[in-house]
């Protein structure tokens, strides 16, 4: 069964409209700031949505730009960031990143391999700034869209790494950079990484559900 992802990325994104819009998307809109986002997204990794919010307005407020965090302490970033994933880790980079923000003028570069230089920041990190801060060609590959192409069929990779490299070969660039959005959001509210609610999935007619264990409806009355 091959999917038209035209359709399947279309589809979904007018049905994600109505969800909560992911974290950082959010911070980008309401901001326009790359640094901003750029902090957001090293706090989101293995972090639920609301922690990172929360967490990301407490240090944001308090350090809105490169110097204002520079001023903190490690000690004083983790108490503020707590208690997202990994927050001694975080706190870490966080306290690293503005000195090596001076190799760029202080500014957050959109290059990929720029960003990859930067503390805390990976691949996934790397090219959602540069798709979400810069609004330029970038497939961010986090585990909810790794998992959601796969049972679609739409590839057929081991890694978040592989589906990124697969992606880039297969994937409509008109769709690189709204498709972590879209999948993201369709991911946390109904396409759900244990037991996804395929009951109620716009989707549900036409999905592979390639691995996938669905979780039962509810019981009406």
């Amino acid at each position: 069964m091959v999917i038209d992802i035209a359709f399947f990325l279309g589809t979904l994104r007018q049905e994600v409209d109505s969800y909560q819009v992911p974290v950082v998307d959010l911070i980008a809109v309401q901001s326009r700031s790359a640094f901003k986002v750029l902090v957001a997204t090293i706090l989101s990794a293995r972090t639920k949505d609301e922690v990172t919010a929360v967490a990301a307005q407490r240090l944001l407020e308090l350090a809105p730009d490169p110097e204002a965090l520079r001023a903190l302490s490690t000690s004083q970033i983790q108490e503020l960031i707590f208690p997202v994933g990994f927050y001694k880790s975080k706190a870490q980079y966080l306290s690293k990143l503005p000195e090596a923000l001076d190799a760029f003028q202080g500014q957050v570069p959109d290059d990929i391999d720029a960003l990859l230089t930067l503390p805390g920041v990976g691949r996934k990190t790397a090219n959602l700034v540069r798709a979400v801060a810069f609004d330029k060609d970038a497939i961010c590959v986090d585990t909810h869209v790794h998992r959601i192409m796969n049972i679609w069929g739409y590839v057929k990779t081991k890694t978040p790494l592989d589906t990124e490299n697969a992606l880039r070969k297969k994937l409509p660039k008109k769709f690189w950079k709204e498709v972590n959005r879209i999948l993201v959001t369709f991911g946390q509210g109904t396409c759900r990484p244990v037991g996804p609610h395929c009951y109620r999935c716009v989707l549900e007619k036409y999905c592979p559900k390639k691995g996938v264990k669905p979780a039962k409806p509810p019981k009406k009355g």
